[in-house]
This record gives structure tokens, sequence and C-alpha cells, in this order.
């Protein structure tokens, strides 16, 4: 047997086992802990962000996912993680169960112990390198009910799992995506529990999804919400509704050279574009290339493409900003942006022309930064006032505008501080709301195509510019709500899994956030029918 057990704290510790093992049981001993400079495993911090559990340091997350990065041949592997480290990513994302020929299980109780130590080492070679490694413990909910088909033997699997990883430097995913499985959020809930349960160093957890991992928040089980959109409705918005950390894992897959096979692989300037919206909804980013990912053959060769390049002039520039207290920033025109309100703002700008950016009336240091190449045009700017354009049109552009002699003696201390962070009150009165649902009409039906839009009700400064989502639940069901669409007008279609029998009640919730950042909801029910 071995016990993992990484000491928080320097000096000696007693330890005593309690075991149904008769000869082990009752034994005690010492064991005494060096100090160390490592920052220690990470957690939640400053409602949307992270910190290290030593030191009170700010993490900033840049995940890769390498789906099969357990299952890879050692050169493979080695030549793959050492890429990542060299750009900088301090996290990699990859299956423990893997696909069904992989047999981490011969049968519930039966785990494969050498596929289990290469797991092992693997994770500690990351580790070595800084990064963290983000376990998906299965693909889908349903690779977890077949390897585990009663409720105990899933327990026992996510207890195993916490007792052999917790004290490696990790986080929890549960599975890669929930959405579409019948049952799948009291699953979940399950193994989720059982890893907060019997994992003594609390790591995050959540559940990857196609869309958002957010309908799960209530279960008491998740830390962080884990998104999947390639838009950013739903990024953004959710982000002004919910106190955690956002961590956008798949909003899109570079197409690296190695070819395209479905939606969300992209070319480098849409990956880019994608990345930088997804930075100004608020979220941490996951990168993910077609070459390497896992979703076909894993070749190492892609592994140093122009967009995993571009995410670490990504790194480099947020790591010099106070970016665990960036906050979306509404107060600007021509671009989306984050702020420190007063002291930092960082303004994107997918297609380059003329901005106006408020900002607090002092002397400033303006900097142009070449997303692509991390090149950097510097000027001077004093006033409340920012009025502009980037060096050139010919791509996107982030401007940074830090308050004279301010960012670095702030940056010499991570106090998490220094502003508030609140959450805004939801406004539901209809009377009040400047909107109205104008269609669907009628009762849906499940998996039918339903036409949806918006009627604005009264035009202002602040409804110039709206971002629209449409979510959908049945509460008898028990599944939580999922995203029907987004935007004033299109069509969707009500996912199947939402009801245990109808005809159900569906309750529709519209979110609509205008230019300043408010957000309204308007909710209408439906009957929904098979």
């Amino acid at each position: 047997m071995v016990v993992r057990f990484a000491p928080t704290e320097a000096g000696e510790w007693t330890y005593l086992l309690t075991s149904n093992v008769a000869e082990l049981n009752g034994k005690t001993g010492t064991i005494t802990a060096s100090a160390s400079n490592a920052p220690g495993f990470i957690r939640a911090a400053n409602v949307h962000h992270w910190a290290y559990t030593e030191g009170n340091r700010p993490h900033l997350w840049m995940g890769a996912t390498e789906l099969r990065f357990d299952f890879l041949d050692d050169a493979t592997f080695r030549a793959v993680a050492d890429a990542r480290a060299r750009q900088k990513f301090n996290h990699i994302r990859g299956l423990v169960l893997g696909n069904p020929e992989d047999h981490m299980f011969s049968a519930p109780d039966s785990p494969d112990l050498a596929q289990f130590r290469r797991l092992d080492e693997r994770i500690r070679y990351l580790n070595g390198k800084g990064i963290t490694a983000d376990l998906i413990l299965a693909a889908a909910p349903d690779d977890l009910a077949k390897n585990f088909p009663s409720a105990d033997e899933r327990r026992r699997f996510a207890r195993y799992i916490a007792a052999r990883y917790g004290a490696m430097n990790v986080t929890w995913q549960a599975v890669r995506e929930f959405e579409g499985y019948a049952g799948a959020r009291s699953l979940l809930q399950e193994v989720g529990a059982a890893l907060k349960e019997n994992d003594p160093y609390q790591h995050p957890r959540t559940s990857g999804a196609q869309a958002t991992s957010a309908p799960l928040l209530d279960d008491g089980w998740m830390d962080y919400v884990a998104e999947g959109a390639s838009g950013d409705e739903a990024g953004a918005i959710e982000h002004q509704l919910y106190p955690v950390p956002f961590v956008n894992l798949e909003f899109a897959r570079e197409d690296s050279g190695a070819g395209k096979s479905g939606p969300q692989d992209v070319d480098t300037d849409t990956f880019r574009h994608k990345l930088w919206n997804a930075t100004m909804d608020g979220q941490y980013a996951t990168y993910a290339n077609t070459g390497t990912y896992g979703g076909r053959a894993v070749d190492a060769r892609f592994a140093d493409s122009p967009g995993a390049r571009q995410m670490t002039v990504w790194f480099d520039f947020l790591s010099q900003t106070r970016h665990w207290e960036l906050e979306p920033y509404f107060d600007v025109d021509g671009g989306r942006a984050v702020a420190l309100e007063e002291y930092e703002y960082v303004v994107y700008l997918e297609k380059p022309g003329p901005l106006e950016l408020t900002v607090a009336k002092h002397s400033y240091d303006v900097e142009w930064i070449n997303p692509i190449t991390g090149e950097i045009v510097k000027r001077k700017f004093k006033g409340d006032h920012f009025t502009g354009e980037p060096p050139d049109r010919s791509h996107d552009w982030v401007l940074h505008v830090a308050q004279e002699g301010q960012i670095a003696g702030m940056n010499k201390s991570y106090k998490f501080e220094s502003r508030e962070i609140a959450m805004q009150e939801l406004e539901m009165n209809s009377d009040k709301v400047p909107f109205a649902i104008e269609q669907p009409e009628g009762d849906l039906a499940v998996g039918r195509p339903a036409p949806f839009s918006v009627k604005m009700k009264r035009e202002t400064h602040a409804t110039r510019s709206m971002m629209w989502l449409w979510t959908g639940e049945v509460a008898a069901g028990g599944e939580g709500f999922r995203i029907l669409g987004t935007g004033a007008k299109g069509i969707f279609q009500t996912p199947a899994g939402l009801a245990k029998s109808y005809p159900a009640i569906l309750h529709v919730r519209l979110y609509g956030m205008n230019a300043l950042g408010k957000v309204n909801a308007l909710d209408t029910v439906f009957q929904l029918t098979q």
C-alpha cells in the first residue's frame, strides 16, 4: 500500500493509521517536512479568479487540452509536454479513463495498475515542469455508468482517484461534457460529492460542458464553471451572475496544419479572436489544436503552432497586469474591455478602428500590443477620455492603459483586497425590463425547431448593443437548465432529456445584457411535448 501526502507546512507531522487491516490499524509515526519555495496548489480567489495556496500569490490559468496524454508513447508525451512548458502553459487537460479500448478498469474493483502507474509518472512529470494536470475522469456520464454501474462503485472510483492523485498538483473535471445524457446531473453529483469528501486538499472541481457547467452549480460540489461555447453571450452574461471563476475549455481548436474535423476547428486568426474575446468575457483560457488535442492521432510536430505561440503572447502580457482583479468594463466604444477601474484598462479591438475609452482622470502609460507577435508600441496619455486608433488596421490589437507609476508599485504586492467585486442584482420586473419575448409562441416539442425573437419596448443609449441568452429548464426533470439559443432572433431546438415524462412545463428565461453590462431577464413557460 502507498500513502500519498503533501504537507502544507514545514515542520514535524504525526500520523495515525485507521484501517480494517489489523496489523496497520493504530500505527503511528512522524514525518518532518522541510521548507519549500513551491507556491502550493491553486484555489478560487477574489470571486472570479485564482490564487496559489501558499503566499496568496495570483495564478494565471493557461491550459492546453491534450486528451490522451496518458495514452501516448513516451517520446510523444514528452515532446508535447516539453513544448507546452516552453510555451508557458501551466495546465494540461486529459482523460483518466480514456476510451473503452484503453481498459483502465477490467472490472469496477479492478484497476489496471500498470496503466495507473504510467499516469502517476506523467502527472509527476507535468508537475515537475510547473504544470497542473486537469484530470477529466471520463469522456461522458455514460462512460462512468458503464464502468461503474452502481452508485457505490462510482463513489469508490472517485475515492480511489482522490486518494491516488490528491497529493499531486491536479484539478478535477468530472466528465468532458455532460449535456445530452439522461440522469447526468444526479450521477455527477454523486461523483463530485465523493471527490469533495475524499480530497483533503480541495483541488478545484467542475465538469466539462458543450456550453456551460453552470446548471450544476446549485448542487454544491463544483467551485468553478467550465464553458465550452464558442460564442461570447453565455460567458459574458454568466460572468455577471455567478460568483465563481470561469475557465473556457473548448471555445475553439486551432487547425495547426493537421486539418479540420468539425465546426470547433478554426484557423489561427479566428482562434486568436476567440481567445481574446473570451478574456474580455472574464474567462481564463484553455488551448487546443487539431494535431495534438487527441480527437485523432497525436503528432507532436504540431505542438509548436502559431496559435500556441500566440497563447504565450497572451500569457506574457497578462502576467504583467493585475489580472486577478480585472473585470469586464463597459465604458468603451470600438472594442471590448476588462479593467481594474482607476488603475488599469485592457481593451481588445477585434476590428481595429477608432476607439473611445473613459478612464479616471490621471496620467497614463499607453501600450498597443500586437497579439500575434507581442510587439509593443508605447504612448503617453493624460486625462479622462482616451481616443485613438491602433498603429495600423492590418490585424486585431490589444490596448493597455495603466496609471503612470502605479501598477509597478502595486504589483510588488499580491493583495486581493484592493477592490471589491460585487455581483449585480438581476432585474426581472417586466415593467422595468426594456424588452419583451416575441417568440416562441404556442406549445414546443422536443427536437422540433422553434423560432425565437426579442422585441424592444424602448430604445436607450445602453440598448444600442445587447447580448442575448436563452435558457430552458423543466423543473420536475431535475436536470437543470440548458442553453437553447443566443442572439435577438433565431431558431432553437429543445434538447431531449430535460423531462422525465410528457407533456411537461418548460421554463424559458431570456437574459439581455446591455452596453453598460446591466443584465435584465424575463421568464415565460411553454408546454413541452415529445
